[in-house]
This record gives structure tokens, C-alpha cells and sequence, in this order.
């Protein structure tokens, strides 16, 4: 099979979507291996280190995409990449459809076929190919969250884990999950007050046998939302309904029970926000302010540590990349249930029923579309 690595064109991502080890393997496998030129560089990755390994390196974007059966990126294909989607052609990557009416129309009507690294998901319910992202996005959150806490960007002026004689600030974390858990260990860490809030008893419980005694469970309902969100000073959003829109937790008038300078980072802004207020920011300008609230909204926070990033997904992806490469896209997704999870899209019909239920189309169970 003929696999396209192209260069991620979205704003400030240097992620790339296969390492050198990735493509030797690959390689070695009997596939052919087009790395656009320059594709690496942002995670540390020179193109000899991929030529060394036997991949070819394509002068430019169309050639990439126009060579490839099987096209693995990071980031979902943005406007100026649809025209060169072809139908029957693979991708494979984070889409997050259910948070993006005309992207999720581009891609129907291409006839792609579209799987989705945030919909794999095992039989634990675990979603291997989200994990490791939200890792990274949750503890990027408390550091991002503790730099617009500072005056000087607009902030309260304070310290997270604060000093001896003065308290700490507090953090409240809405989700209990894979973001929620891990923003709470390195705000714990800092030594700031941390509130988890969650609607999983279960979760909870076990998150009260593993955080530390500055880590306070609570269980999530709009009493308690509104009442810890009035005495915080940074406010993560780390809710997540796999493959559909996140709950709107946060509504505008809540802002007015909030402090003046204190911080929203919304990590769900990939599947549309947790916050009402929020939008989609960049690297390069990643908050704004409402109603005296500071709104971090980056859509690909983990782009902003890409060598981490990438080294930490492509764990995850390359073993479901070789399976695709080596059986093709219906067979894989035949063969492993995990994979049939991530199909969205295909044959210009939707697979995935959050995505079908946020817009209003029809779903097409995966099943009878692979026969």
C-alpha cells in the first residue's frame, strides 16, 4: 500500500503523524512510504532520517496526497486540503466531526473513507488513540491555565500553589477522565486546591483511593458547577461524550458569579466546548475575554510541545496504521473491532452515530457498509 505522511498545515501544529521508526517498519512490511518534504521538522524529524529508512520524499502537498492510498495525518484536513481528498482514498486521523457541520459535509461528499483516531475504542471503552493527546492537553492546561493567571496577561496576579502564609489558588476541574485526571496531578502538584467534579460516582471513588489530600471529588450537577466555578481561579474543561458534542456545562450568564481575571482553559473545545462562551483559538492567539473572564480555547494544544506529542501518539496509531496497511481498510476494521469504532465516514455515508445524531443524518451502521 502507498501511505502519505503530509505536512500538518493547521495553524502552529508541528506534529507529524509517523515517525522514522514508523516508516522503516513500514517499509520493511513491503508498503511505500511518502513523507511530504519537511513534514518532520517540527518534531525534530530531517528528511534524510526518513529517506535512511527507505521512505520517498514528495516535493509538495499535492504530490503527497495524489500518491497515497492511505493517508495518516494528526490533525483533521482543513478547507484548502478537501480538493485534493479523493473518493475511496483513506484517512486516518483526529476529526472530530460532531463539532463541525461543513467539515463533516466535505468530507461525504469526497467519498473518502474517514477514521477517526478520537472513535477507536476498545472493549473497556478506553479510547487508545484520544489517551495519550489528552494526557498531554491536560497537563498543558494547568501550565497554559497558571501563565493567564498572571497579571501581566490579564489574570488575578496569583501564584498557583501559592506561598507559606498565603493560599493557594484553586483550580476546578470539570470531568474526571483522562484530561481531568492528569490536569489534577500537576495542579495538585503545583500545590494548588484542586476540585474535580464528575456525574460517575464510580470514577470518583476511585479518583478519591489515587489524588493526593489537596484533590477534592465532587459530584457533578449545576448546583455544583455553580457554586465552585464562583470561588475558582482556573477553570479546566475536560468533559468528553465520545465522537459527539460536549455538553455546554457553563453557560454566559454563569461568567457573572465568576472572579474578575480568573482563567477558563475549555480542552473540549475539539468537540465544540464545555463553556458556551468559547471559541476556537490559536497558538499564536489563544485567549480573549468575556464578561472579565480570561478564555483559553486552542484547538491543538498538544501541538504546542510537538516533539513530546508526537513520539506519545504515534505509540498509539502505528500498530493500527500497520494493520490498515497490511489487510486494507475493510478488512482491518473487520478484524478488529477497535478500528470499526473509529470508521465515520464512508462510501459518502456516515458510520458513526454521534456524528450522524448532531446533524440530523442518516446513519449507516459500520457493519453494512464493510459487508
Amino acid at each position: 500500500m502507498k501511505i502519505g505522511i503530509p505536512i500538518e498545515i493547521k495553524t502552529n501544529e508541528n506534529r507529524v503523524s509517523l515517525v522514522p521508526a514508523g516508516a522503516e517498519a513500514l517499509v520493511a512490511a513491503g508498503h511505500q512510504v511518502l513523507v511530504e518534504k519537511g513534514a518532520g521538522i517540527g518534531s525534530g524529524f530531517t528528511d534524510g532520517q526518513y529517506t535512511t529508512v527507505g521512505a520517498t520524499i514528495a516535493p509538495d502537498a499535492e504530490a503527497t496526497w495524489a500518491g497515497s492510498d492511505l493517508i495518516v495525518k494528526v490533525k483533521e484536513p482543513i478547507e484548502s486540503e478537501w480538493p485534493r481528498i479523493r473518493a475511496g482514498q483513506v484517512l486516518f486521523t483526529y476529526f472530530h466531526f460532531a463539532a463541525d457541520e461543513r467539515l463533516t459535509q466535505a468530507h461525504i461528499a469526497s467519498g473518502a473513507v474517514c477514521i477517526a483516531y478520537e472513535t477507536v475504542e476498545l472493549p473497556s471503552r478506553e479510547l487508545p488513540l484520544l489517551t495519550p493527546m489528552s494526557e498531554v492537553a491536560g497537563r498543558m492546561a494547568v501550565q497554559e491555565g497558571a501563565k493567564y493567571l498572571e497579571r501581566v496577561h490579564g489574570g488575578r496576579g496569583l501564584l498557583l500553589g501559592g506561598v507559606p502564609g498565603v493560599k493557594p489558588a484553586k483550580v476546578v476541574i470539570l470531568g474526571g477522565g483522562v484530561v481531568g485526571t492528569n490536569a489534577a496531578k500537576i495542579a495538585a502538584g503545583m500545590g494548588a486546591r484542586v476540585v474535580i467534579l464528575d456525574v460517575s460516582l464510580e470514577r470518583l471513588r476511585y479518583l478519591s483511593d489515587v489524588m493526593p489530600a489537596n484533590v477534592q471529588l465532587i459530584f457533578s450537577n449545576r448546583h455544583n458547577v455553580l457554586e465552585q466555578i464562583a470561588a475558582a481561579d482556573l477553570v479546566i474543561g475536560g468533559v468528553l461524550i465520545t465522537g459527539a458534542t460536549a455538553p455546554r456545562l457553563i453557560r454566559k450568564e454563569d461568567l457573572k458569579v465568576m472572579r474578575p481575571g480568573a482563567v477558563i482553559v475549555d480542552v473540549a473545545i475539539d468537540q465544540g466546548g464545555c463553556v458556551e462562551t468559547i471559541h476556537a483559538t490559536t497558538h499564536e492567539d489563544p485567549i480573549y475575554l468575556v464578561d472579565g473572564i480570561i478564555h483559553y480555547g486552542v484547538a491543538n494544544m498538544p501541538g504546542g510541545v510537538p516533539r513530546t506529542s508526537t513520539l506519545a501518539l504515534t505509540n498509539a496509531t502505528f500498530p493500527y496504521v500497520m494493520e490498515l496497511a497490511n489487510k486494507g481498510w475493510r478488512q482491518a476494521i473487520k478484524d478488529n473491532a477497535a478500528l470499526r469504532k473509529g470508521l465515520n465516514i464512508a462510501d459518502g455515508k456516515v458510520t458513526y452515530k454521534g456524528v450522524a445524531e448532531a446533524f440530523g443524518l442518516d446513519y449507516h451502521p459500520p457493519e453494512g457498509i464493510i459487508g
